[in-house]
């Protein structure tokens, strides 16, 4: 099973990707790992990607779907993908649906993370993640248990993002609204949009992200 998992920024995309990567194995392709993986592979599309990314260019839509191809290549094409991340755009869409297409695959779903932007504000505005392990905590929702101390892997190095605060959020928003939110109406074009509640409890949102994907 191919699926996106669409929604703005915070909405709680990675946490679900990675509880269906545990869940059923299958693999999440987020466009910043891959250029970070891809970067320092020493292959000829890292090599490309390496130097984009040392001129402080963007990285372009060529490139990212050229790694996705090289994962669908491998164990990933086997497994199922959830991309996280990407497509942002309509004409990432089409490229995206293209390279399936010519690998002999096809995306099955896509899951939109329906929030409330004040509520979202407030979510990410608390947020911070263990330095080690990647864990993401909240000052209110979700507190460590002993203060200092990561609850999966015991680290005490914190970080929280610059841009989680309430002005980059709103700004973040907007690029979300502007450029990544008119996928919506393409995805629910073609039969294959299921949108859920994204705001609430962890568990119960990974049961409805399930539910939306017939699992």
């Amino acid at each position: 099973m191919n699926i996106i998992l669409l929604g703005p920024p915070g909405a709680g995309k990675g946490t679900q990707a990675r509880k269906l990567v545990d869940e059923y194995g299958m693999v999440q392709l987020s466009t910043g790992d891959m250029l970070r993986a891809a970067k320092t592979s020493g292959t000829e599309m890292g090599e490309r990607v390496a130097a984009v990314m040392a001129r402080g260019e963007l990285v372009t839509d060529e490139i990212v779907i050229g790694l996705i191809a090289e994962q669908l290549d491998g164990e990933a094409g086997d497994r199922g993908v959830i991309f996280d991340g990407f497509p942002r755009t309509l004409a990432q869409a089409d490229a995206l649906e293209a390279l399936l297409s010519s690998k002999g695959k096809s995306l099955d779903r896509v899951v939109e993370m329906s929030v409330d932007d004040e509520a979202l504000i407030a979510r990410v505005s608390g947020r911070f993640s263990c330095a080690s392990c990647g864990e993401v905590y909240h000052d209110t929702t979700k507190p460590l248990t002993k203060e200092g101390v990561c609850d999966n892997c015991g680290s005490t190095e914190f970080v929280r993002r610059s841009d989680d605060n309430e002005e980059s959020m709103r700004v973040r928003l907007m690029t979300y609204y502007r450029s990544t939110s008119p996928l919506i109406g393409y995805y629910y074009a073609k039969g294959k949009l299921q949108s859920i509640d994204g705001l609430g409890e962890i568990d119960e949102i990974a049961k409805d992200v399930k539910s939306a994907l017939g699992l």
